[in-house]
């Protein structure tokens, strides 16, 4: 049997796990596997692992363990999720050419004999017949994705972190799976500021009014999808405003308001208010507190990290006490993607913080925390390269650590992406059985 490279299936949904086997091997041989995905002009991932044929003359990765290489373990999509940059001071964003384009990963098994097989795979982002609409009515900077099956839909309104810009990848995928998804963009994204610092809470109050009366969501569901900033906006956004809002997605987010932080406008400093609502500033936790300490962060040993000055400022029971967020207003069920070893904040700290109190005010709705030991801030997308854990501070030129390891940020990846999608199913089938005038 002459050597062959199977890759199945060969296009789908970028959620969707590749089979990868190299068929008709002698037991033992040795075959190295190479990816390549070009992801725009001077940004390009690679990968490489070794493998030995087994009994049946084959190497399957979602079986076998490569001898060396980019990963160790077993892992079906390892060679994805191990890839690193290769050009210098390139993009890191695994979606830097086109937020919601597809990735082509070319892949080829070299043998031991010079033998050279090639093969390729396609992750897309956006079923087909899902359409993408840039919005900018009423001020918004956004973009919404709908399903290409008939509505109306249950939506997703998806917010980003604090590198700003719209979450396009995460509102196709949504989208994909069967919700109209509205990313919505609030600094860093067309007609916004540059800067986190003074959000008006407002825009959100008219992105929520503007997805009620243009999408009529199915049976009134409406859910928040947030990441770090994004996640401590979510419950924010969700205590605020309940009758706009029936769940909230929080993916590493915070208990409680921050300040504008690295994210701020630098005339206005990192001690500014990241959010203002009716006029006035969010107490966050940096405001009036009697312990808190940029020192960890500014002074600390290489790699550097954001958890440590946060932690600073939970010394303060009558800060933090100021700054939670008023979770119990939520409307509906709450779910909390975490991690214990985030450098960026502590993400699974606070997401207990927020279990717990919902605990303490008997919250009626459903509250799931998924936490994942050893991992890091970066939860955000199955099947996408999990290397870049170090940056470097665009001014200090620092090295920082957002916190993990690849391999267990990239279970989380995946694991995190599985319990969102059941999360929705299920509070969308409550959603559809409340009576109508909760709905």
């Amino acid at each position: 049997m002459q050597a062959q490279l199977e890759i199945s299936p060969q296009t789908a949904l970028i959620d969707v796990p590749r089979r990868i086997i190299v068929r008709g091997l002698a037991p033992g041989r040795r075959v190295t596997l190479r990816t390549r995905t070009v992801r725009g002009p001077q940004v390009e991932w690679t990968s490489a692992a070794s493998f030995l044929a087994g009994a049946d003359g084959s190497v399957d990765l979602g079986r076998d363990a490569p001898v060396d290489g980019s990963y160790s373990g077993v892992s079906a999509m390892g060679l994805v999720w191990s890839q690193t940059q290769t050009i210098p001071d390139a993009p890191h964003d695994p979606f830097a050419a086109e937020p919601s384009a597809a990735l082509t990963t070319e892949v080829r098994a070299l043998l031991d004999d010079g033998t050279e097989l090639s093969g390729h795979f396609v992750q897309e982002l956006a079923a087909e017949g899902v359409t993408r609409r840039e919005i900018r009515d009423e001020g918004l900077s956004a973009t919404l994705f709908t399903p290409a099956t008939p509505g109306p839909h249950p939506v997703v309104m998806v917010l980003n972190g604090s590198g700003g810009g719209i979450n396009e990848p995460r509102a196709a995928l949504y989208a994909s799976r069967g919700y109209a998804a509205l990313a919505v963009g609030y600094f860093k994204s067309p007609g916004r500021s540059d800067y986190i610092s003074d959000t008006q809470l407002e825009y959100f109050e008219t992105a929520l009014q503007w997805i009620h009366r243009e999408l009529h969501p199915k049976d009134g569901f409406v859910a928040l999808s947030g990441q770090s900033r994004g996640g401590e906006l979510v419950l924010l956004l969700g205590s605020l405003f309940p009758h706009l809002v029936k769940a909230v997605i929080g993916y590493v987010p915070s208990a409680l308001v921050h300040c504008a932080q690295n994210a701020c406008d630098p005339a206005k400093g990192r001690e500014g208010p990241a959010w203002i609502f009716r006029g006035q500033p969010i107490p966050d936790i940096w405001s009036n507190n009697r312990t808190a300490s940029w020192a960890p962060w500014d002074e600390g040993p290489e790699p550097r990290r954001h958890t440590a000055a946060m932690l600073t400022a939970l010394q303060d029971p009558d800060a933090v006490e100021r700054a939670r967020i008023r979770v119990e207003r939520i409307d509906g069920p709450v779910m909390l993607l975490s991690a214990t070893d985030d450098g960026s904040w502590p993400s699974s700290l606070y997401s207990k913080m927020v279990k717990d109190h919902l605990a303490a005010n008997h919250h009626p709705y459903p509250v799931e925390h998924h936490d994942w030991e050893g991992g890091g801030h970066a939860i955000l997308f199955p099947y996408v390269p999990t290397t870049h854990l170090f940056y470097a501070h665009p001014v200090s030129k620092r090295l920082s650590t957002s916190g993990g390891t690849p391999a267990v940020n990239a279970l989380a990846n995946e694991q995190s992406w599985i319990a969102v999608q059941a999360f929705l199913a299920r509070a969308t089938a409550t959603q559809a059985n409340r009576p109508k005038a909760q709905a």
